[in-house]
């Protein structure tokens, strides 16, 4: 038999003292052939990231290190190599792609020069011959226009286009082992579907290894051969793909499958009166930047002509790719981006004239963001943030304190949180310290922008299933902003798609996933992982599918 790429025999890395656990991974062993995918699966926390960072030789020594164990590249032990040979490997033989291009990207280098960097490292090559070869490989990638984004800076990519630009620096040498860690997490499904299919490309191409860390076993049913699942550092299941998705073993698995959102529709409630909370009439907006006495300004519409309306008790469900404009319509909304035309009617009463929404919303207008931790001073305590908005508007600062306790039990935690900052909780448990703030000002309307895209997939089923019970006990409207349709049919009773600030469908939920009239609403279906497979994991056996299956069984995983 030929040599594994990877081999990792009984590996633990051990954690500073005073951590939650000893050791981050504890006797984890797995193997990775030439041409296969092998995709560690788990929540935050499992340890999953640690292992790419041991193989990478990026662990921060000596407060995390490896312990016991062995990590065998092509037969070599990179446990027992030293820093200079760690770097003649790193690039050359093994290539990651970290979560997060923007902070694994120079803001203040250029394109070219920064893929310049890792034939720098390895080889010696001529000035024309190494522009030949970094232009070629952004177009390998399947990046527009490589000639151009060669002296671009990242700033001026989309969030997919930086992640194409970090494969390609990972790819450049062509190395035997491609790590990617997370790399789609927070990406739209159709960018996701796009990375998912260009990785699948280059390992066809070139035959090599690939390690993919995940927590979505939506991505795992599109990628793997092979699956490891971990959880608080130890393997708890490991096999082929199609065997784990279809009988897994382990209860962790099975909580960790059953957690994807499943497209189920949510019944709409019942409308005994109508009630209209918000009203968005023909708003535009549009985006002016740069200009001066030589060059003209770049103008970006936003929003053109958007229109929709929102009933108490109902969520509307703002769907589409990055730079659709929904984020924009959402801000416009609740005060935090002015707009050039059109109204917005909260009850009846016009808000439109630009400054001061807030201020005559009286506190009804509250918004939870994408990232909680960016959102929360982490300089104030949990119990002042929450309580700071009420006193603000009068509140008795005894009523407010009483009304955030009342809050923290409501979205799960207990009142001693009141007395601990940000940093000292889990993403999961700041997002719902951000609802629960929303919350604090009774507000009559909710906007949600992205706040389960980061999450695992079992801490977003408990951040919905949250949204869910607060929706129905506060009577809220809610603007629900998504690129995941899976989510929307699960939270949503209509739906509008957004398409370069324009809403190109609108309607119920049903009608939209099940009958969607234009190209581009198809188009978001298509992209999301079919997760029959999973399905069968979690109900058992599907009933047989009908030949041409509808596409609101796409969303739900039955395709």
């Amino acid at each position: 038999m030929s040599t594994p790429v990877l081999d990792i025999q009984d590996l633990s890395i051990r954690l500073p003292a005073g951590g939650d656990r000893a050791l981050a991974v504890q006797a984890a062993s797995l193997t990775l052939e030439a041409g296969q995918t092998l995709c560690v699966v788990g929540e935050s926390g499992s340890g999953k990231s640690m292992i790419a960072n041991a193989v990478m030789g990026l662990l921060p020594r000596p407060h995390v290190e490896p312990v016991a164990g062995r990590i065998l590249f092509e037969g070599q032990d990179l446990l027992q190599l030293d820093d200079d040979a760690m770097r003649e490997l790193r690039g050359q033989k093994i290539g990651m792609v970290f979560q997060e291009p923007m902070t694994a990207l120079n803001p203040v280098m250029r394109i070219g020069d920064q893929i310049a960097e890792v034939f720098d490292a390895h080889q010696r090559l001529g000035a024309a011959e190494k522009r030949k070869r970094i232009v070629a490989a952004l177009a390998d990638v399947g990046l527009p226009d490589p000639e151009l984004l060669y002296d671009s800076y990242p700033f001026r990519l989309s969030g997919g286009q930086r992640q194409r630009v970090m494969i390609a620096c990972a790819m450049a040498l062509e190395p035997r082992l491609l790590i990617a860690d997370e790399p789609t997490t927070a990406l739209d499904v159709t960018t996701q579907a796009q990375i998912l299919q260009l990785i699948r490309d280059l390992q066809k191409r070139r035959g090599m290894a690939v390690l993919f860390i995940t927590h979505d076993f939506g991505v795992v049913s599109e990628i793997a051969d092979q699956v490891v699942v971990m959880q608080t550092g130890t393997i708890v299941e490991a096999g082929p793909a199609a065997r784990v998705l279809t009988d897994p073993q382990h209860s962790y698995t099975r909580k960790l499958i059953s957690a994807i959102p499943g497209g189920h529709l949510r019944q709409p409630p019942v409308q005994v009166e109508v009630n209209r909370v918000l009203q968005v009439q023909d708003l535009c907006k549009t985006y002016r930047t740069g200009g001066g006495l030589l060059r003209r300004g770049r103008e970006v519409q936003a929003a053109r002509n958007v229109n929709f309306e929102l009933l108490r008790g109902q969520t509307l469900g703002l769907v589409g790719e990055s730079g659709s404009g929904k984020s924009t319509v959402g801000r416009c909304i609740v005060g935090l981006a002015p707009f050039d035309s059109g109204r917005i009617v909260i009850n009846g009463r016009n808000l439109s004239q630009g400054g001061g929404l807030l201020q005559r919303a009286g506190g009804k207008l509250q918004m939870v963001f994408q990232d909680p931790y960016a959102s929360l001073n982490p300089r104030h305590r949990v119990g002042a943030a929450i309580a700071a908005g009420p006193i603000a508007q009068g509140v008795s600062r005894q009523e407010a304190q009483a009304r955030t306790l009342e809050l923290l039990g409501l979205v799960g935690l207990g009142p001693e949180a009141a007395e601990r900052y940000p940093h000292e909780f889990s993403g999961g448990q700041r997002q719902r310290i951000g609802i629960a703030r929303a919350l604090a000002m009774q507000p009559e309307l909710l906007v949600a922008d992205e706040p389960v895209s980061a999450l695992d997939v079992s801490v977003q089923a408990q951040v919905l299933e949250l949204f869910a019970k607060v929706r129905e006990q506060f009577k809220l409207a809610m603007v629900f902003i998504t690129h995941d349709l899976r989510v929307a049919a699960q939270m949503c009773d209509k739906i509008a798609v957004m398409q370069r600030g324009e809403v190109v469908e609108y309607g119920e939920t049903a009608r939209v996933l099940s009958a969607p009239e234009h190209a581009y609403t198809r188009k978001l279906i298509d992209a999301i992982p079919r997760l029959a497979r999973v399905q069968e994991a979690t109900e058992g056996p599907a009933a047989p599918a009908p030949a041409e299956p509808s596409r609101l069984q796409a969303v739900g995983g039955y395709a």
